[in-house]
């Protein structure tokens, strides 16, 4: 194959080159393919474009490091994802010591929903932009793998480091905060509107 033509390459097509052949080269159109995507979801996750930046090389780095323990069991750019809000999340716990758990306790909220519901509501993207900041940044990285890129809660345990039923319980609580947070909106919006 010539080597303009590498570029139509599946992404899993790449790894396997990369790790059964040794064409490390090929990891080149991997890190061109999604490097300004790592440094978008830094840039939401730790709100600095120069720390962005620098976190989407060093992610890029780690997984072309890892890249023979990426199993198939979802796509590249998922697993790509989860290394991503790890090393985000890594980085608030110990720069800027946001602690989950002692934020958790800080931040209770009076509601829990019910479990049976995996949705959210209807809302505005203006609206889930909004809330979305309102959260923790590792409840904000739970619900983009669970409900964006649609990760089983096993590998989003163990991208988090977490327990599977650890990932249950602290995306149930980011669901809850999330739908508390829209019901304060609701409710404040209702109120302009009544005046």
């Amino acid at each position: 194959m010539q080597p303009h033509n590498h570029l139509a390459l599946k992404d899993e097509e790449i790894i396997k080159r990369i790790i059964e052949n040794n064409e490390s080269q090929l990891f080149e159109i991997l890190y061109k393919r999604y490097y300004r995507r790592v440094a978008d979801k830094c840039n939401s996750m730790l709100k600095d474009k120069y720390l962005a930046e620098e976190s989407a090389k060093d992610v890029l780095s780690k997984s072309f490091e890892k890249l023979s323990k990426f199993k198939g069991q979802s796509s590249f750019s998922s697993w790509l994802y989860s290394i991503t809000y790890n090393h985000c999340i890594d980085y608030m716990r110990l720069k800027k010591r946001l602690h989950y758990p002692d934020w958790n306790k800080k931040h209770e909220i009076p509601e829990i929903i019910d479990e049976a519901d995996d949705g959210f509501p209807e809302v505005s993207f203006a609206h889930l932009t909004k809330v979305l900041e309102m959260i923790h940044p590792e409840e904000k990285a739970l619900l983009l793998m669970r409900y964006e890129y649609n990760l089983p809660f096993k590998q989003i345990g163990t991208s988090l480091r977490i327990s599977e039923s650890a990932a249950k319980m602290r995306i149930k609580r980011a669901k809850a905060r999330v739908l508390y947070h829209f019901k304060k909106i609701e409710e404040n919006n209702f109120k302009t509107e009544l005046k």
